[in-house]
């Protein structure tokens, strides 16, 4: 991983010679002042552009403007002579009239005949919503909530006003050719004579719809792309050229802003288009007209003007983006280069960072180069320092064990001397040679699985000579577990504390029997050691591998959070012991490690704590 200052001289004479020749920053810099002319040339040509089109855009917007002013006058026009008709109605019929009077039905239907080209319908309304009287002569449909009705609400709600609605379908009457026509309902709160009680109503006169469709139609059919509608104070929808999509009630985008627009002209954005908008009160109504100017109208109007512009931008365009693609390529091809190499090196492939490209760009390829070689020699120190401190950890763990458990065995063998049982003390002598021939293992710490169960074998003959035989063990290990490896001095530990806090407190008429179980499953290793002792209470069970005070270490107490934080730094924290107990009913431990085989160079890696880190990784990736 490292790189000596000869190579990295080596490398970069080798680039220097393949790059004829190394831009700087300020060859780059010029080079992008040209592209900056070429931009202004092209801005120039769509000033120029703009200005011409402009003087189309007034010329489009100033013409728009007389239409709306016309337009306005006439349906003001219009509108006026539908308001004669309704105040005629008003005060000149139902005001004068008894509306039980052959005289009013008379004048009502005589004031309809003479403007029957005008407005569609006549009704009058009481103050329940019962129809009194309507011109022509019709049938009213059944379960008509005549009261519910906008027109007959507005009228109530302002009683001194005449009300316009938007344009709708009539559907107050009968009609047997089943036609529907589209109205503008005028209403209005009137006094009703009705003999010599007083009372009052709401007068319905019906605008037929093609009295404002008429106007709007013929300018815009002779608009030329610009349009002209017509909304309400609201927003809503009064007149639309496309008719489809005021039936559906679907409005512009530019029908709700210009609904707040003074009478005049604006400038609107819709849909990301600018549109020059027109607008024109109507009187009475508080309706306003709206002239559009589409943008495609004034672009229309100039594309011979524009084709030429185009097309001389277009050229300049043509080389710019050339220049452009030359320049952005010779800049970024290092910069990717050196940034590639940078990935390649984060994702464990070849170590050689780019050198290449402009001067600024090569000294920041050294730098990376030079950090990424630190990088590796501070990672290659941790590592090992790290790995010479787990070594450390393991050898001291190991320490506090082995005194522990001779410390006990000399004492039984002194205690039979002392005794004058020389054969005995023979037998635990050798024994205990044996074991401590496992125990020594070299100054290895991974041995193989039968060599630690022959190490417990020796440690339980010991126990049987001094105990005199008080209780039974047995050993019931399959063979196949036997090549596998361990770390030493795991198994005598638990045996140890199931004698002394086990079967070795149980009186003399119980008989004690200590078991100790071993299989494979799958990748794992179980060894079981199983007495049926005195058992643990629930408080110190719970915190007997825990590295608290709450559980006393006294005697062979410590042996057992030794095992288990020996087998965890060895093989990882999801191994170590479990243990299972209860009161009189026994003790069971559980010891849990991988299956890996008994090689020599398994045991050199997990001497190094390099195995467990190998099988880590296999496992992410």
């Amino acid at each position: 991983m490292k790189e000596t200052g000869k190579s990295v001289k080596k490398r970069k004479k080798d680039s220097d010679l393949k790059e004829n020749v190394v831009f700087n920053i300020q060859s780059i810099i010029m080079s992008v002042l040209m592209a900056i002319t070429l931009v202004t040339i092209v801005t120039m040509g769509f000033l120029l552009y703009q200005r011409f089109k402009l003087a189309i855009d007034k010329m489009a917007v100033s013409n728009t403007e007389a239409t709306v002013e016309s337009t306005v006058d006439r349906v003001n026009s219009d509108l006026l002579d539908i308001r004669q008709i309704f105040d005629a109605a008003n005060y000149n019929i139902v005001q004068e009239f008894d509306i039980s009077s052959e005289k009013f039905a008379e004048q009502f239907s005589l004031l309809y005949e003479v403007n029957s080209d005008k407005i569609e319908s006549l009704a009058l309304y009481g103050n329940e919503g019962r129809l009194i009287a309507s011109e022509p002569v019709a049938v009213e449909k059944e379960n008509i909530d005549v009261k519910g009705q906008d027109w007959y609400k507005n009228a109530e709600s302002a009683i001194e006003n005449v009300h316009f609605s938007i344009p709708h379908i009539q559907n107050l009457y009968e009609d047997g050719l089943y036609r529907y026509h589209w109205v503008v309902s005028l209403s209005r709160y009137v006094d009703i004579n009705d003999g010599e009680i007083p009372g009052s109503g709401v007068l319905l006169v019906d605008m037929k719809y093609s009295v404002i469709e008429d106007v709007l139609k013929q300018i815009n059919d002779s608009s030329e792309g610009i349009y002209y509608y017509m909304i309400s104070r609201d927003g809503q929808m009064i007149y639309h050229p496309r008719k489809t999509e005021m039936a559906r009630g679907l409005f512009e985008e530019n029908s709700l802003k210009a609904s707040g627009y003074e009478e005049g002209t604006y400038e609107i954005t819709t849909n990301g288009h600018k549109e020059s908008v027109v607008v024109g009160n109507i009187a009475y109504t508080g309706w306003k007209l709206i002239g559009v100017v589409p943008e495609s109208v004034q672009t229309a109007r100039i594309n011979n003007f524009r084709y030429y512009i185009f097309t001389t931008i277009m050229v300049l365009m043509m080389m710019l983006l050339e220049g452009n693609r030359l320049i952005s390529r010779k800049i970024s091809k290092p910069i990717r280069k050196l940034d590639e190499s940078v990935k390649t090196y984060e994702a464990g492939g070849k170590t050689d960072i780019y050198i290449g490209g402009s001067s600024e760009i090569r000294h920041l390829g050294y730098s990376v180069q030079r950090s990424y070689e630190r990088i590796e020699t501070l990672m290659e120190e941790i590592i090992r320092q790290q790995n010479e401190r787990r070594k450390s950890e393991l050898d001291a763990l190991q320490s506090q064990i082995n005194p522990h458990f001779l410390y006990n065995t000399l004492e039984s063998i002194t205690w039979m001397i002392e005794a004058q049982k020389n054969e005995e003390a023979v037998i635990m002598i050798s024994e205990l040679a044996k074991l401590l021939r496992v125990s020594l293992s070299r100054g290895k710490t991974i041995i193989p699985v039968k060599d630690e169960l022959q190490h417990s074998r020796s440690y339980m003959n010991i126990q049987l000579v001094r105990y005199k035989e008080r209780f039974q063990m047995e050993f019931q290990t399959d063979k196949e577990i036997e090549d596998y490896c361990i770390v030493k001095l795991v198994i005598q530990p638990i045996l140890e504390n199931a004698i002394y806090y086990g079967v070795g407190n149980m009186d003399e008429d119980d008989e004690g029997k200590i078991t100790v179980r071993g299989e494979k499953k799958e990748d794992n290793i179980y060894i079981i050691i199983e007495d049926n002792g005195m058992g643990m209470r629930k408080e110190v069970l719970e915190n007997i591998l825990k590295d608290n005070n709450k559980v006393p270490k006294h005697g062979s107490g410590v042996g057992v959070l030794n095992v288990h934080s020996r087998i965890q730094l060895m093989f990882g924290e999801q191994y170590g012991l479990e243990i299972y107990s209860e009161p009189d009913e026994g003790t069971r431990v559980v010891i849990h490690i991988p299956a890996i085989p008994y090689t020599k160079e398994n045991a050199e890696q997990l001497e190094m704590q390099k195995y467990i880190q190998g099988r880590d990784v296999d496992e992410k990736e």
